[in-house]
């Protein structure tokens, strides 16, 4: 059988994409238009990604619900820039046992109305707060244009929802949220450097005081969205009655934050660092960072054994001993997985003591000795992590360009402009060639504070 062939990156990306999500079995196309079926390889992505986010947001003092996917389509009236916001893209249900309903439910398109809901009646006093929330769910978006991860009409995420006594309290959580959560688990887990800042009020979320991203570079110019964290002022808290009695007796609405990162971040690991081979992953994501493999019959079992080795040093390892299948076709299935290493085990690495070593990350082979290779790749490990993480910052850096106005932005990559060389009717201009403002920082690309007066607008094409 011929080993898989992708489209080269450079002919067509959008299809190279396609051909990686298939052939490297991570999802498919479910029944229902615009669903996904994530496969087990592509799901034990995201399980690695959930277990590293739910870390941390445990770590931050957050307690994980569950809240029901129908929502009363009252709820949403009540805060009337979030329902305008979201009601193109929200799928009711209008029947149910055979019968018309007597209020139609929204399937559960973000969770801000019926967890401001239950927080009216958990939050009473000061001392109820903060109430720090955090829900992993499916959630339902009619999406136009579906592309597997990336948009589609269900995904997975999590989404937090927090209430606190002051607004500086909230301002601090939404930037917490973004900072030590999700730059945390993009940059350092999945290698990928984002910009981190604040959303125009063109593109901010609606309902939201202030919206605040992760914006990422993929590797055809294009801008992918990683995560959200969302200051939501006191517009829900009032639309809900979410209200406390402070210290001196006197009533009080919260000031309530939201955020969220969902399955998109795997399509983002695919196309921040995926090659005309496949994916290529950093090793703190990949659900296997090592395997092992038997070439012949008679490596079979010293293969197996140097498998345990590296599992008992915490490596992620596996091994393939299935001998009865070409060992071509199976390196190649593994690179197209995109597993960090190789260690090859023949008749003759066997007889010289050690394996040989293949690095997804860059071109080449090497050898290692059986007896200390558990150690040595387990250092290996984190170099292939960090070498990652600086191609991918030095590819950024390369693609953004200054720009002294909208009409000198055009092609792939971050265009940086002075916000008041920009302004609205600039964003507007852009959007109408297919840019947007993907966040706006300060000078020394800090996330700004609102009161911010000189920011710095990056402008790209985003998935």
């Amino acid at each position: 059988m011929a080993p898989p062939v992708l489209t080269p990156q450079a002919d067509d990306f959008p299809r190279w994409y396609q051909d990686v999500v298939a052939k490297a079995e991570l999802a498919e196309t479910g029944a229902a238009r615009g669903t996904m079926i994530i496969r087990p390889w592509g799901y034990a992505l995201w399980e690695r990604v959930q277990s590293e986010l739910d870390a941390r947001i445990k770590a931050t003092g957050h307690d994980n619900v569950y809240f029901p996917m129908f929502i009363p389509m009252e709820f949403f009236e009540r805060e009337a820039e979030h329902v305008e916001g979201f009601s193109p893209e929200l799928a009711v249900v209008t029947h149910g046992g055979g019968k018309e309903l007597t209020e139609p439910l929204a399937v559960r398109p973000t969770s801000e109305t019926v967890i401001g809901d239950a927080m009216s009646r958990w939050i009473q006093g000061y001392r109820d707060l903060p109430m720090l929330l955090n829900q992993w769910a499916n959630i339902v978006r009619w999406e136009l244009r579906p592309r597997l991860f990336l948009r589609t009409t269900e995904f997975l995420w999590q989404e937090g929802h927090t209430a606190h006594a002051t607004w500086e309290e909230a301002q601090a959580e939404t930037i917490r949220i973004l900072v030590e959560v999700y730059d945390d688990v993009i940059r350092n887990v999945l290698a990928v450097p984002s910009l981190r800042g604040r959303k125009t009020e063109a593109e901010k979320f609606p309902g939201a005081e202030a919206t605040y991203a992760l914006e990422a570079l993929m590797r055809d110019g294009k801008a992918l969205q990683m995560g959200t964290s969302h200051h939501l002022g006191q517009n829900f808290a009032k639309a809900f009655d979410i209200t406390f009695s402070d210290e001196n007796g006197k009533t009080q609405h919260a000031w309530t934050t939201s955020w969220g990162m969902s399955t998109r971040t795997v399509g983002g690991l695919v196309m921040a660092h995926g090659d005309d081979r496949g994916l290529r992953l950093p090793p703190k994501v990949a659900p296997v960072q090592v395997v092992v493999l038997a070439v012949k019959d008679d490596t079979v079992e010293a293969a197996g054994n140097l498998m345990a080795r590296l599992v008992a040093a915490g490596v992620r390892a596996t091994v393939d001993d299935r001998t009865n299948l070409g060992f071509g076709r199976r390196a190649v299935d593994w690179e197209l997985k995109g597993v960090p290493v190789r260690l090859e085990v023949g008749p003759r690495d066997l007889e010289a003591g050690h394996a040989t070593l293949v690095r997804r990350d860059r071109e080449g082979k090497d050898t290692v000795g059986l007896d200390g290779a558990a150690a040595s790749v387990a250092t290996l490990l984190e170099e292939i992590q960090t070498a990652m993480l600086t191609e991918a910052r030095r590819r950024r850096d390369d693609a953004t360009i200054d720009v002294e106005s909208a009409d000198d932005i055009d092609g792939p990559g971050f265009f940086r402009i002075p916000w008041d060389r920009l302004g609205v009717e600039g964003e507007r201009r852009l959007a109408e060639r297919g840019y947007t403002v993907r966040c706006l920082l300060t000078p020394d690309g800090e996330i700004p504070a609102p009161d911010t007066a000189e920011l710095v607008a990056y402008c790209a094409k985003a998935y």
